[in-house]
């Protein structure tokens, strides 16, 4: 589809999603929504990308959710993806089966938090600010958070910051875990696009894997994820991606050729 609201970008095999209606501090419109869910769908079907970022483009990441457009929607439980889209915060449907990066500036509020929270990793600047502020408004924050923040930051910082709705800083974000770097101002994207080459140099076969697994760890705990385990380990040993590896190990000639087979 063509996009109105986000903007795509290619670098090498990293795909930059930007969020892109700053004249309302991004705020998610329907069409926000509906045109999110589908460049994720195209990011993730682009086998010629490896990695994504997303990131806000203007002032801000997200103000989160237009109340006056997306609030009737919610409450009567339309769908807001786009047919054949990956839900953006996905709490639903399939998931992202690539890496993704989130590169916060200036306020990153309501949605934009759980956004946050179901990237692979996060980075902010400096001066950003977060706030999880549907309680206020007598409405569920609906993206995640509440599952997500509790495993990252322990029930006590989660509750904290989601029941009082009150605002925080880079630095405490950092320090519960919403994101995993703070960098300097003007500095978020360039920082993004560092961790996305390293990744995007690495097997994705095991990448996938990684995921995948990590995954199943948190959806149904540490035993059924290791039951897993054997197997992954199997398969990416014995897969093309695997044999390469091996091979520029023991007998170096620089770094080894990765196909994602």
């Amino acid at each position: 589809m063509s996009y109105e609201y986000i903007k795509l970008e290619r670098r090498g095999e990293v795909m930059l999603i930007g969020i892109n209606r700053p004249e309302k501090a991004n705020a998610f419109n329907r069409q926000v929504f509906r045109e999110l869910s589908s460049a994720y769908a195209d990011f993730d079907t682009d086998d010629s990308v490896r990695v994504g970022v997303l990131h806000g483009i203007g002032r801000h990441f997200t103000a989160g959710m237009d109340l006056r457009e997306v609030a009737p929607d919610v409450s009567r439980g339309n769908s807001l993806v786009a047919p054949g889209g990956i839900h953006p915060w996905q709490v639903e449907g399939r998931r992202l089966s690539k890496p993704l990066i989130a590169a916060v500036h200036g306020k990153c509020l309501t949605l934009g938090v759980e956004l946050v929270l179901a990237a692979d990793i996060a980075i902010c600047t400096a001066s950003s600010a977060f706030a999880t502020l549907e309680p206020q408004l007598g409405l569920f924050p609906f993206g995640g958070g509440t599952v997500r923040l509790p495993q990252r930051a322990g029930w006590g910082n989660a509750m904290r910051w989601l029941l009082t709705c009150e605002e925080y800083d880079a630095q405490e974000a950092y320090r519960i875990g919403v994101v995993q770097e703070v960098v300097d101002d003007g500095d978020h994207l360039t920082r993004a696009m560092q961790l996305a080459d390293k990744i995007a140099r690495q097997a994705p076969l095991v990448i996938r894997a990684v995921l995948d697994n990590g995954r199943r760890a948190l959806r149904d705990g540490e035993a059924a994820a290791e039951l897993e385990m054997a197997r992954l380990a199997r398969e990416t040993f014995s897969s093309e991606d695997g044999k390469a590896g091996i091979d520029s190990f023991r007998e170096p000639g620089g770094p080894p050729v990765f196909v994602g087979r």
